[in-house]
């Protein structure tokens, strides 16, 4: 069963602008044969993916969905979400945990890695599922807490006193209702040791109406400084509709960053990465990162060397001002901070 249907009432379709985002999650296109019907694709695209499908559900909202042009099997948009064939293969070096996660996991729901910031896992559902997900094998059933169960965060957190930035992470921590974060953020508040709230999230971008009134409400009653990741890989994600949501957090006081993922035929071109540099800052959002791949199983296509990686952002930083430039980084197990490479710049 969808997951998104086990937490939001099956609704009738409506017109787009009469759903709210828990409306729209409530009707994401879970089917692939669907997919390929509504963007007039081979059908053969759907026999081909169906063991994919299997191994790690299609869920697409129907706004990402309407960014998608039809009838091209190689839209930028569209190879992020299609289950392939070429997931099923396993490649050496590509694992279920490629960040070591597990070892770093000291008690339910807490990711602690780094010294002075501390990531929550707060839900193991996202609004879209990313076929490049590093989390595709994580195991959320052992790590999700009920509300009841978030003192033991906290509790943590006093027990930690160095720690001053709390992440939400998930699955997507922005698929709570806002009622949920507001709370959970009002015992943050408490803590005279927190400085920072970091959200990372992907879900305002594939339905920008999760930027409500809700949000906003619990946004400005925080004492917090609070910044939110999103995670756009293309410019064609970009639309009117996102670049507004956007506009009311930053006049909220959010700070919005902007972190992709260097994905090979998605956004592997000079041409790729400076049009989403120049579309994310028109919108007010900081290039923040650019990451290779965390080496997931089941992800492998996607992959393009570090060197390879390194002359891309050198070509990029030729065409763009140094503050439009992401820092091209990866997460390596056992390291003290993310590693981030200069590029590479012709001579």
């Amino acid at each position: 069963m969808n997951t998104i249907l086990q937490i939001f009432d099956v609704i009738p379709i409506q017109t787009k602008n009469n759903l709210s985002w828990s409306q729209h999650l409530s009707q994401a296109l879970t089917s692939l044969p669907e997919l390929v019907e509504h963007l007039g694709l081979p059908k053969s695209l759907a026999q081909e993916g169906i063991e994919a499908h299997q191994s790690f559900k299609l869920l697409v909202p129907r706004p990402y969905l309407s960014r998608i042009e039809y009838g091209n099997p190689n839209d930028p948009l569209l190879l992020q979400v299609l289950p392939s064939v070429v997931e099923m293969q396993k490649i050496a070096g590509y694992t279920k945990d490629p960040l070591e996660e597990a070892d770093h996991n000291p008690q339910k729901a807490i990711v602690h890695k780094y010294k002075r910031r501390l990531l929550v896992i707060t839900t193991g559902t996202c609004a879209v599922n990313c076929r490049y997900c590093f989390r595709r094998h994580f195991p959320y059933g052992d790590n999700q807490l009920a509300q009841a169960e978030w003192d033991s965060v906290i509790d943590y957190l006093k027990a930690h006193p160095e720690v001053n930035e709390v992440i939400l992470s998930g699955g997507d921590p922005l698929m709570m209702k806002d009622s949920l974060l507001a709370d959970k953020v009002r015992k943050l508040d408490a803590l005279p040791q927190i400085k920072r709230l970091r959200i990372h999230s992907r879900l305002p971008v594939v339905i920008p109406d999760r930027v409500c009134d809700d949000m906003l409400a619990w946004v400005k009653a925080s004492r917090l400084d609070i910044v939110m990741v999103w995670h756009i890989n293309h410019a064609n994600e970009m639309d009117e509709e996102l670049a507004q949501a956007a506009y009311k957090l930053k006049k909220a006081g959010v700070t919005l960053l902007n972190q992709g993922v260097l994905l090979k035929g998605v956004n592997d071109s000079v041409e790729a990465q400076v049009n989403l540099s120049e579309a994310v800052f028109s919108a007010g959002i900081l290039p923040y990162y650019m990451f290779t791949l965390d080496p997931v199983e089941g992800a492998a296509h996607f992959d393009i060397s570090i060197e390879d990686a390194q002359r891309l952002m050198g070509k990029v930083a030729a065409e763009l001002p140094g503050y439009l430039v992401p820092r091209l980084a990866k997460e390596i197990p056992g390291k003290s901070a993310k590693s981030v490479f200069a590029p590479l710049l012709d001579t």
